[in-house]
């Protein structure tokens, strides 16, 4: 299964609800404290349920919602993809849609309430059959489903699976089954059995944090290696052969010890009464230290903390993903969500190059999806425009908004006009494309009126230095062009923002305009 969208509110600045949209790769930019993590952290609270990198407490509930007595968070995830079959009573496949399991999307949509941090109660947001006669049959156990089939006489081959004794119910009102918009609950009665089984077909959900510890101090980063070795040893089976190993070293032991003082005694049995072999429990033993020599070292054998902070963080980045795919492997492989924050952390922009690559490939794999935050002008520009969604303020304080990067001054996809928005990127690109804009819609006399104009020195074809005047858009764009001209002063940053800002509010007019008076 994979993610097609989900829908967040009363969590952290999003107090209203909000939906977020996913493809296989999917990249939230934005400004600082904007609420691109907080995306990222309430899929891990949803995925991992406390048990991965984030944790819900009261403090999460947004702050306006709070004060007016709203304290329930509510975090809904849809799916797509989803698989043929399914397994919820005992070993008879059945399918989603045969249990009504799907929304009018025909997609599986899974929400979790939290009420004030607490745990979620489990709610599927399906097309269910509402008609008093056959509703709520997920809910009823074995005995309450025989007992409608008996009474209303309904052939079934077997009753003693649920899923067939739902089935040929439902089959039997299929002229009225009133179906309706319904949240199932999931967390109570017969259900949460079946939302027990459903959640093994989960995708794994792993998070890479960009506040991740990342000194010399820190375990992983000491070597993750010996972060494996405990992940290793705490596996159950893996403890019980280290168990027998040291139950039967310890017998060996006591033997040894038993037949020394048997020769002690021989030779002084006043010593040999005061001596006993002192050997520790089997839970006592410290196995970690016996692979404490484990290590990851690059050239002349030169610890991974002590390398810089670009290496070190893309060792941690690998050692995440491997660790990832091994849960993957360990829960069945129904597929994969990275979802990883700042990837550019400490990266040259080459190396910031090769990962983004590296993910966009990842992202076309099986059964996976991969989710990035930026703050890097150069990843979005090595981005597909589609996969990249703009988080905004809202009209609130304590609203956020997230939509789809669409055309916006400009009428076609621009990955400038994006970090423009998203990081204040003022460039000499992006005034182009503006300008370009401006003159391709004819409107370029129109933007020219009544701005006040500079001296421009322009060189001319017999390299005559002739004095002009100039906007300073066109000021502007005619030192970007012309960089051999050195005889005017070189525009500021300042003036490149003003001149941008320009223009766009120039666009925004005409556009209204236009829709106000369309052809």
């Amino acid at each position: 299964m994979k993610i097609d969208s989900m829908k967040i509110s009363n969590f952290r600045g999003y107090a209203g609800n909000t939906e977020i949209k996913f493809n296989d790769l999917t990249v939230f930019v934005g400004k600082n404290d904007i609420g691109k993590s907080t995306v990222l952290e309430a899929l891990d609270i949803f995925f991992n349920e406390g048990k991965g990198v984030v944790k819900l407490d009261k403090s999460d509930v947004n702050v306006e919602n709070r004060r007016n007595e709203n304290q329930e968070t509510c975090i809904s995830v849809i799916f797509k993809d989803l698989p043929d079959e399914i397994v919820i009573d005992s070993n008879v496949p059945t399918t989603l849609k045969d249990e009504f399991l799907l929304n009018a999307e025909k997609k599986l949509e899974v929400i979790k309430k939290y009420n004030n941090g607490g745990s979620p109660k489990v709610f599927i947001k399906a097309m269910h059959p509402s008609n008093s006669n056959c509703k709520n049959l997920l809910l009823k156990k074995n005995a309450d489903l025989k007992k409608i089939v008996q009474q209303k006489q309904i052939v079934c081959e077997n009753q003693s699976v649920n899923s067939l004794l739902r089935k040929a119910i439902w089959e039997h009102y299929s002229e009225d089954l009133s179906l309706q918009e319904t949240e199932i609950d999931a967390s109570k009665e017969d259900a949460k059995k079946i939302w027990d089984k459903l959640s093994n077909y989960m995708p794994v959900y792993s998070l890479f944090q960009s506040d991740r510890k990342n000194s010399d101090g820190d375990s992983e980063v000491q070597d993750p290696l010996k972060e494996a070795v405990k992940e290793i040893l705490n596996d159950a089976s893996l403890k019980g052969d280290l168990n027998n190993i040291a139950e039967k070293v310890n017998h060996k032991l006591q033997n040894v010890a038993s037949r020394t003082l048997k020769k002690l005694k021989e030779i002084d049995s006043e010593i040999a009464r005061n001596l006993n072999p002192v050997i520790p429990a089997v839970n006592a033993l410290k196995w970690a230290d016996v692979f404490k020599a484990v290590s990851i070292a690059g050239d002349e054998d030169i610890p991974i903390n002590k390398r810089g902070s670009g290496v070190k963080r893309l060792v941690l980045l690998s050692f995440f993903r491997a660790e990832a795919e091994r849960r993957l492997s360990e829960q069945g492989g129904n597929g994969i969500i990275y979802a990883i924050e700042e990837p550019e952390t400490s990266q040259h922009t080459e190396n910031q190059k090769k990962l983004i690559e590296a993910f966009k490939s990842l992202s076309q794999a099986n059964n996976v999806q991969v989710l990035l935050t930026t703050h890097s002008a150069f990843i979005v520009k090595h981005l597909d425009f589609t996969d990249i969604r703009l988080i905004t303020q809202g009209d609130g304080s304590n609203q956020r908004v997230i939509k789809d990067v669409l055309p916006s001054q400009l009428k076609y996809p621009s990955l400038n006009e994006v970090n423009f928005i998203a990081f204040n990127e003022a460039t000499e690109e992006y005034h182009d494309e503006l300008y370009g804009f401006i003159d391709f819609q004819g409107w370029r006399e129109e933007y020219k009126r009544g701005k006040h104009c500079r001296p421009y020195k322009q060189i001319g074809r017999n390299g005559e230095i002739r004095e002009t005047k100039k906007i300073l858009t066109e000021y502007i764009r005619h030192q970007i062009h012309h960089p051999e001209n050195t005889h005017n002063d070189k525009y500021t940053e300042k003036e490149l923002l003003c001149s941008i800002n320009m223009m766009r509010e120039f666009i925004s007019g005409k556009q209204a305009e236009e829709n106000v008076n369309p052809e």
